[in-house]
């Protein structure tokens, strides 16, 4: 593309930004994902361009997006970061897959674990030394860690086996220094980290910028999208009241104000949303709430358009994000009382606030405001749960007709789930990447099927598919595991396991105050009856039209989890995964409410709503080994599932769902 055209048809429609700033906001754009609209990073420039502009400025973007992906061999990477171990003195590294926000999915200029291993997970963290280079991942990652990591220069370490803090306490070299970007890990982690290191008279250096940042030459910008109000017809909730309920929690604190550092903590706060990072839709952005419910909102301004500078109105400021630190700095030479969640904001927000600084320690004062679910928002993700329980009903109906053929692949599964998915009413996208394994892939927890992996759906497979999407009143998160053909004896009694596991968490009731921790082992005990188990949480909390894993509340092993409350979403999703041969997860999201005893509504105690809606595959299913109230509960779930979504679908898929949704 010549840059004088460009520079004459920004003239010409009158953009006053010089052709530099525009080839800037370009390359941040084409650092974002494409997103579900594929033409609104252009609103940042303008809601309306001359066709032959917009035509310049969009190849300009995919040649930007064109030249980002690295082609450097993982050996000379390690081999230039070893050499700046030895250059600046120090011993390791710890590279995070996070970024200054903690967020699960990252954007392109942070995903400086992929970049150096080619493990492309959710969740790792690799520990660079002079003479060996580990990388830490849980057990949902383990058989995928494994296929993508080169493991001459790399080891796999199962977190389930050795924590990183328990590998340097045992491990690390006496009197080291272990480096770290303080922007990319929470105080409360450095805490620790510093303790493990005290333990082999080593400590923590903090280094910035980071070293990886200097050696990855081509590494993408900052991420750039528009940001939008997300209206109150979704969120129930102004912006002003969500500032008021949270001010008080601050106030309740003895704070005056709070930083916050999570985007979809900001993004709910706000009343707005973005598409800074893949399947969640946020922006990078930092913000200050005041006790007296007045906030500061740190981004890059270009991301904002004149709607939602409106829709932020005089209760929140805008500010450019290279504003941030000087921001906290003033804070506390004003000698303000300062709350700081060090369970997810950076270490380096405590170092910008420097040693002087009064701060409380107290959990981000969204956190729980956000989980917990108005009524709006419940009827929003009930509304969006028909809709993707229809689209996956008749996913599963195109699948019981093809995938029996041995000719539908892992991602021609994906792609027409997707397709059904899109057709929905406000669907704005996946809320993750799908997990779409047939045989000894559905047996990786978080498998992702790419060209090479991609197997053929074959007769005698168990098929396993997780997946969700994003819509504007709801996220969805649902997993089916089918069989393709003649199920074995195992595999049915796996299922059944698996499946009454399931339904001892969706029929729970519980004290108030109970948390997920201590409802764990019902989604346990049939599986560690046959001596087995699995090796993730059982449940995770889940955003509204945000984050599809969100705190507080989950269901692990973990006893010390958050209490839960009427209003939470959780999904719930035992599993079991036989190494090279097949994995099985049944999964539905729930909503906690107040528990009806004998028809009367008992305020103490709890239960769950489930609300996905999609047949559970009755092939599967040992009959005898179900309980009278697990079959009742099966056959009163399917009755749901047809009443509800039968008259959405055309008559063969009707004929269908009636079949597999008839009574055991």
């Amino acid at each position: 593309m010549s840059k004088s055209k460009l520079a004459h048809l920004l003239k010409k429609e009158g953009i006053k930004q010089d052709e530099t700033e525009i080839i800037d906001l370009v390359r941040g754009a084409a650092a974002a994902p494409a997103g579900f609209d594929g033409r609104a990073w252009l609103n940042m420039l303008s809601p309306q361009l001359n066709p032959d502009l917009e035509q310049e400025l969009e190849e300009l973007r995919l040649s930007f997006q064109k030249s980002l992906k690295s082609c450097a061999e993982p050996q000379s990477k390690l081999s230039e970061i070893r050499g700046h171990l030895i250059k600046e003195g120090l011993d390791g590294i710890l590279v995070p897959r996070t970024d200054e926000h903690q967020s699960e999915y990252v954007s392109a200029y942070a995903q400086r674990l992929s970049w150096l291993t080619g493990f492309t997970g959710s969740a790792g963290t690799a520990l660079i030394m002079k003479d060996k280079a580990l990388v830490f991942v849980d057990g949902r990652y383990t058989l995928q860690a494994r296929e993508e990591i080169d493991e001459k220069l790399f080891e796999v370490v199962e977190l389930a086996k050795i924590s990183v803090n328990e590998w340097i306490q045992k491990n690390f070299p006496l009197n080291g220094r272990l480096a770290y970007d303080p922007q990319l890990h929470p105080l409360s982690a450095v805490r620790s980290l510093s303790i493990s290191c005290q333990s082999r008279k080593s400590f923590l250096a903090p280094v910035s910028p980071n070293p990886i940042d200097r050696i990855w030459k081509d590494q993408p910008p900052p991420p750039l999208s528009p940001i939008v109000p997300h209206a109150l017809q979704f969120t129930g909730q102004n912006l002003q009241e969500k500032c008021r309920e949270c001010a008080a929690r601050i106030t309740a604190a003895g704070a005056d104000v709070a930083i916050l550092t999570l985007t979809d903590s900001i993004c709910w706060l706000f009343n707005i949303r973005g598409a800074d990072v893949e399947f969640t839709p946020v922006s990078l952005a930092y913000a200050i709430l005041h006790k007296d419910s007045s906030a500061e909102l740190f981004v890059d301004t270009r991301k904002l358009t004149n709607e939602v500078r409106e829709h932020l109105g005089n209760t929140v400021t805008i500010k450019q994000h290279s504003e941030f630190q000087s921001s906290l700095q003033q804070l506390s030479a004003a000698g303000k009382i300062i709350q700081v969640d060090p369970h997810t904001a950076s270490d380096w927000i405590f170092q910008s606030l420097g040693g002087e600084a009064t701060i409380v320690e107290q959990e981000d004062p969204c956190i729980l405001a956000k989980a917990i679910k108005n009524n709006v928002e419940l009827s929003g993700t009930r509304a969006a749960h028909l809709r993707d329980g229809i689209a996956l009903t008749k996913f599963l109906h195109w699948m019981d007709k093809n995938a029996g053929q041995g000719i539908v692949t892992e991602l021609d599964a994906a792609t027409v789930l997707e397709e059904f998915r899109s057709c929905g009413q406000n669907f704005r996208g996946l809320s993750f990447p799908t997990i779409t394994g047939t045989g000894p892939n559905g047996a990786i927890v978080h498998y992702r099927a790419d060209p090479e992996s991609n197997r053929t759906i074959k007769p005698g497979d168990l098929y396993l598919v997780d997946s969700g999407a994003q819509y504007l009143d709801g996220t969805t998160d649902v997993t089916r595991t089918i069989t393709v053909g003649k199920p074995s004896g195992e595999m049915q009694d796996r299922f059944t396991r698996v499946l009454k596991g399931h339904i001892a968490i969706a029929t729970a009731r519980f004290p108030s105050g109970t948390s997920g921790g201590q409802l764990d082992a019902l989604a346990r005990h049939s599986l560690w009856e046959a001596g087995i188990d699995f090796q993730h949480g059982t449940g995770h909390g889940v955003g509204s039209f945000l984050s599809v894993h969100e705190g507080p509340q989950r269901i692990s092993k973990n006893l010390g989890s958050s209490a839960l409350r009427p209003g939470m979403i959780i999904s719930n999703e035992p599993g079991y995964y036989k190494t090279d041969c097949y994995g099985i997860r049944i999964e539905n999201l729930l909503v906690v409410i107040e528990a009806t005893i004998d028809g009367i509504l008992k305020d103490s105690f709890l239960e769950f709503e489930t609300l996905t809606l999609a047949p559970i595959d009755r092939a599967l299913i040992m009959e005898d080994m179900l309980s009278i109230s697990e079959k009742k509960w099966l056959n009163d779930y399917h009755r749901k599932v047809h009443t509800q979504l039968a008259r959405h679908c055309e008559p063969d898929i009707r004929r269908w769902l009636k079949d597999v949704t008839s009574p055991i």
